[in-house]
């Protein structure tokens, strides 16, 4: 499947990932593969958790991939994502565009990375050495549930 969330423990078998957008027309493959750091926003990350809305997450990764594809003039595109309690060091987000040249995989990347992270209701959440945060695109909203 090229669009597909994976709840913890599975995790993202990438080779798998390269065969669904490779052919015979592919002259360059860009792969990002995000993992969980271990800083963020000046603090020490212990671990993020991701809440997904899965029904949602992947109609609009599907409209994401089905745009890329009419933007750039790629061949295919994969795009997939963890939620769970994910580790420093773990993965959290797969994409990978494949085209008849470098370029245009390279950019449809970039781009769909960009959209997941704006319009996918996915929610990433860090545990911190000083508390636990929301993450709303550069912002960190203290989780006021958490004492």
């Amino acid at each position: 499947m090229k669009i597909r969330l994976f709840k913890k423990p599975e995790d993202f078998d990438i080779a798998e990932a390269v065969g669904l957008v490779s052919s015979p027309k592919s002259g360059g493959i860009a792969i990002f593969l995000g993992k969980v750091r271990n800083e963020s926003h000046g603090r020490r990350v212990k671990k993020l958790i991701y809440e997904a809305y899965e029904e949602m997450a992947i109609e609009e990764m599907k409209r994401i991939r089905e745009g890329a594809l009419k933007k750039f003039p790629i061949l295919d595109m994969v795009i997939w994502h963890r939620y769970g309690e994910l580790e420093v060091g773990e993965n959290t987000i797969l994409i990978v565009a494949a085209g008849k040249h470098r370029k245009e995989a390279f950019e449809a990347c970039i781009w769909a990375v960009d959209e997941v992270k704006k319009r996918v209701p996915i929610w990433k959440k860090e545990v911190t050495d000083e508390g636990v945060f929301w993450i709303e695109g550069e912002k960190a909203v203290p989780d006021k549930k958490v004492h």
